[in-house]
């Protein structure tokens, strides 16, 4: 069950209109939170709150923060209703309304009634949200005047609020727009379902590239069906279905010490081999390193994934010299560029193959 502790809000660390990460005073001792204004109105200095603890105190990758459930200072103050009749997190004590893009209500109803199809609009699939922030400067590596859209699902975070990294693609005007789909929320635009969130941003933010990959914090369990990047395959399926063309991105990793995450991650065969139904394009990133780059090989035919998909190799360097250009430091599980060179350039790889397709 839920830990639920009640502490009083010292201070407010950072502020926007979606998030507060403040500090707070549990037991004589500050520790870090989290509140979402859309779930629990803002909270200020002095206020008590209750704070579900569960995460950290099971050592989960939180980043270490606890999350204010409801803020003991707020009488119930009546807000204004608006538009909107989808609620995400259906039915949990914290469910939430939002305007669907598809509603009758919605501005875009009639765009999204009308969909047909992708029309061949390149779609990078990612396995983590890391892949997010390299994939965006590949693509504007080779071209950076194409509209991209970014789309969430609810295979981590839910509340979008919490990504750093959109904030930053957000600061820096690299995206058109964002959609969180599922039980995802927080985004420009609301969808049901991944099938919705394509054709929004195909039909509304007029994208030339969309980009697909879940909020922070994956979950898995170490088993090969017990994890939440399975999402990718089906993603694959629901992009070739509206006509688009589906590119992965591989998980790729030389440093991490579990052995079913050397070189291609179990989770990405098990997509290839198992969930993916339609073919998509794979792409790997060039590596200097000939040892390296043989063992990718070596996978790629010892599972034999070029019978159903294709794949290519590209140059990721470009995209990673980018995000240097724009003193931007990218992490992945907690390990550096410098450290995980291959993860962020697989993800580089595939944003600038996806943007050449536009040319």
């Amino acid at each position: 069950m839920i830990r639920i502790r009640t502490g009083k809000v010292m201070k407010i660390m950072e502020e926007r209109a979606d998030i507060q990460v403040v500090v707070i005073d549990l037991e004589g001792k500050p520790a870090k939170g989290i509140n979402y204004p859309l779930l629990t109105g803002k909270v200020n200095g002095g206020d008590m709150v209750q704070v579900n603890t569960t995460a950290v105190d099971l050592g989960l990758g939180t980043g270490g923060y606890h999350f204010i459930m409801a803020n003991l200072q707020n009488k119930g103050e009546e807000y204004p209703l608006k538009p909107g009749h989808i609620m995400k997190m259906r039915y949990a004590p914290h469910q939430v309304k939002v305007l669907a893009v598809e509603e009758k209500e919605s501005p875009y109803h009639k765009e999204i009634k009308n969909f047909t199809s992708l029309q061949n609009t390149p779609v990078l699939i990612g396995f983590l949200h890391s892949m997010l922030l390299p994939a965006l400067a590949g693509i504007r590596a080779v071209n950076d005047k194409l509209k991209v859209s970014y789309i969430m699902t609810d295979g981590g975070a839910l509340p979008l609020a919490f990504s750093k990294t959109v904030q930053k693609a957000r600061e820096l005007n690299w995206l058109k727009g964002t959609i969180t789909v599922g039980h995802a929320f927080g985004g420009d635009l609301e969808a049901v379902n991944i099938y919705s969130g394509l054709a929004a941003g195909k039909a509304v933010h007029k994208a030339d590239l969309l980009v697909i990959i879940m909020g922070p914090g994956i979950v898995g369990t170490g088993t090969k069906w017990g994890t939440t990047a399975l999402e990718v395959g089906q993603i694959v399926n629901a992009v070739a279905s509206l006509e688009g063309r589906p590119i992965v991105i591989p998980r790729i990793s030389f440093q991490d010490k579990r052995e079913r995450h050397q070189g291609l991650s179990h989770h990405v065969l098990t997509v290839l081999q198992k969930i993916a139904l339609a073919p998509s394009t794979v792409v790997f990133p060039l590596l200097d390193n000939e040892e390296a780059l043989n063992y990718l090989k070596g996978q790629i035919s010892e599972y034999n994934l070029t019978q159903k998909h294709k794949i290519v190799f590209e140059d990721g360097r470009p995209g990673l010299n980018y995000l240097q250009d724009h003193n931007l430091e990218v992490t992945t599980m907690g390990r550096s560029l410098g450290e995980e060179k291959e993860f962020f350039l697989a993800a580089s790889a595939a944003g600038s193959f996806a943007a050449k397709l536009m040319q």
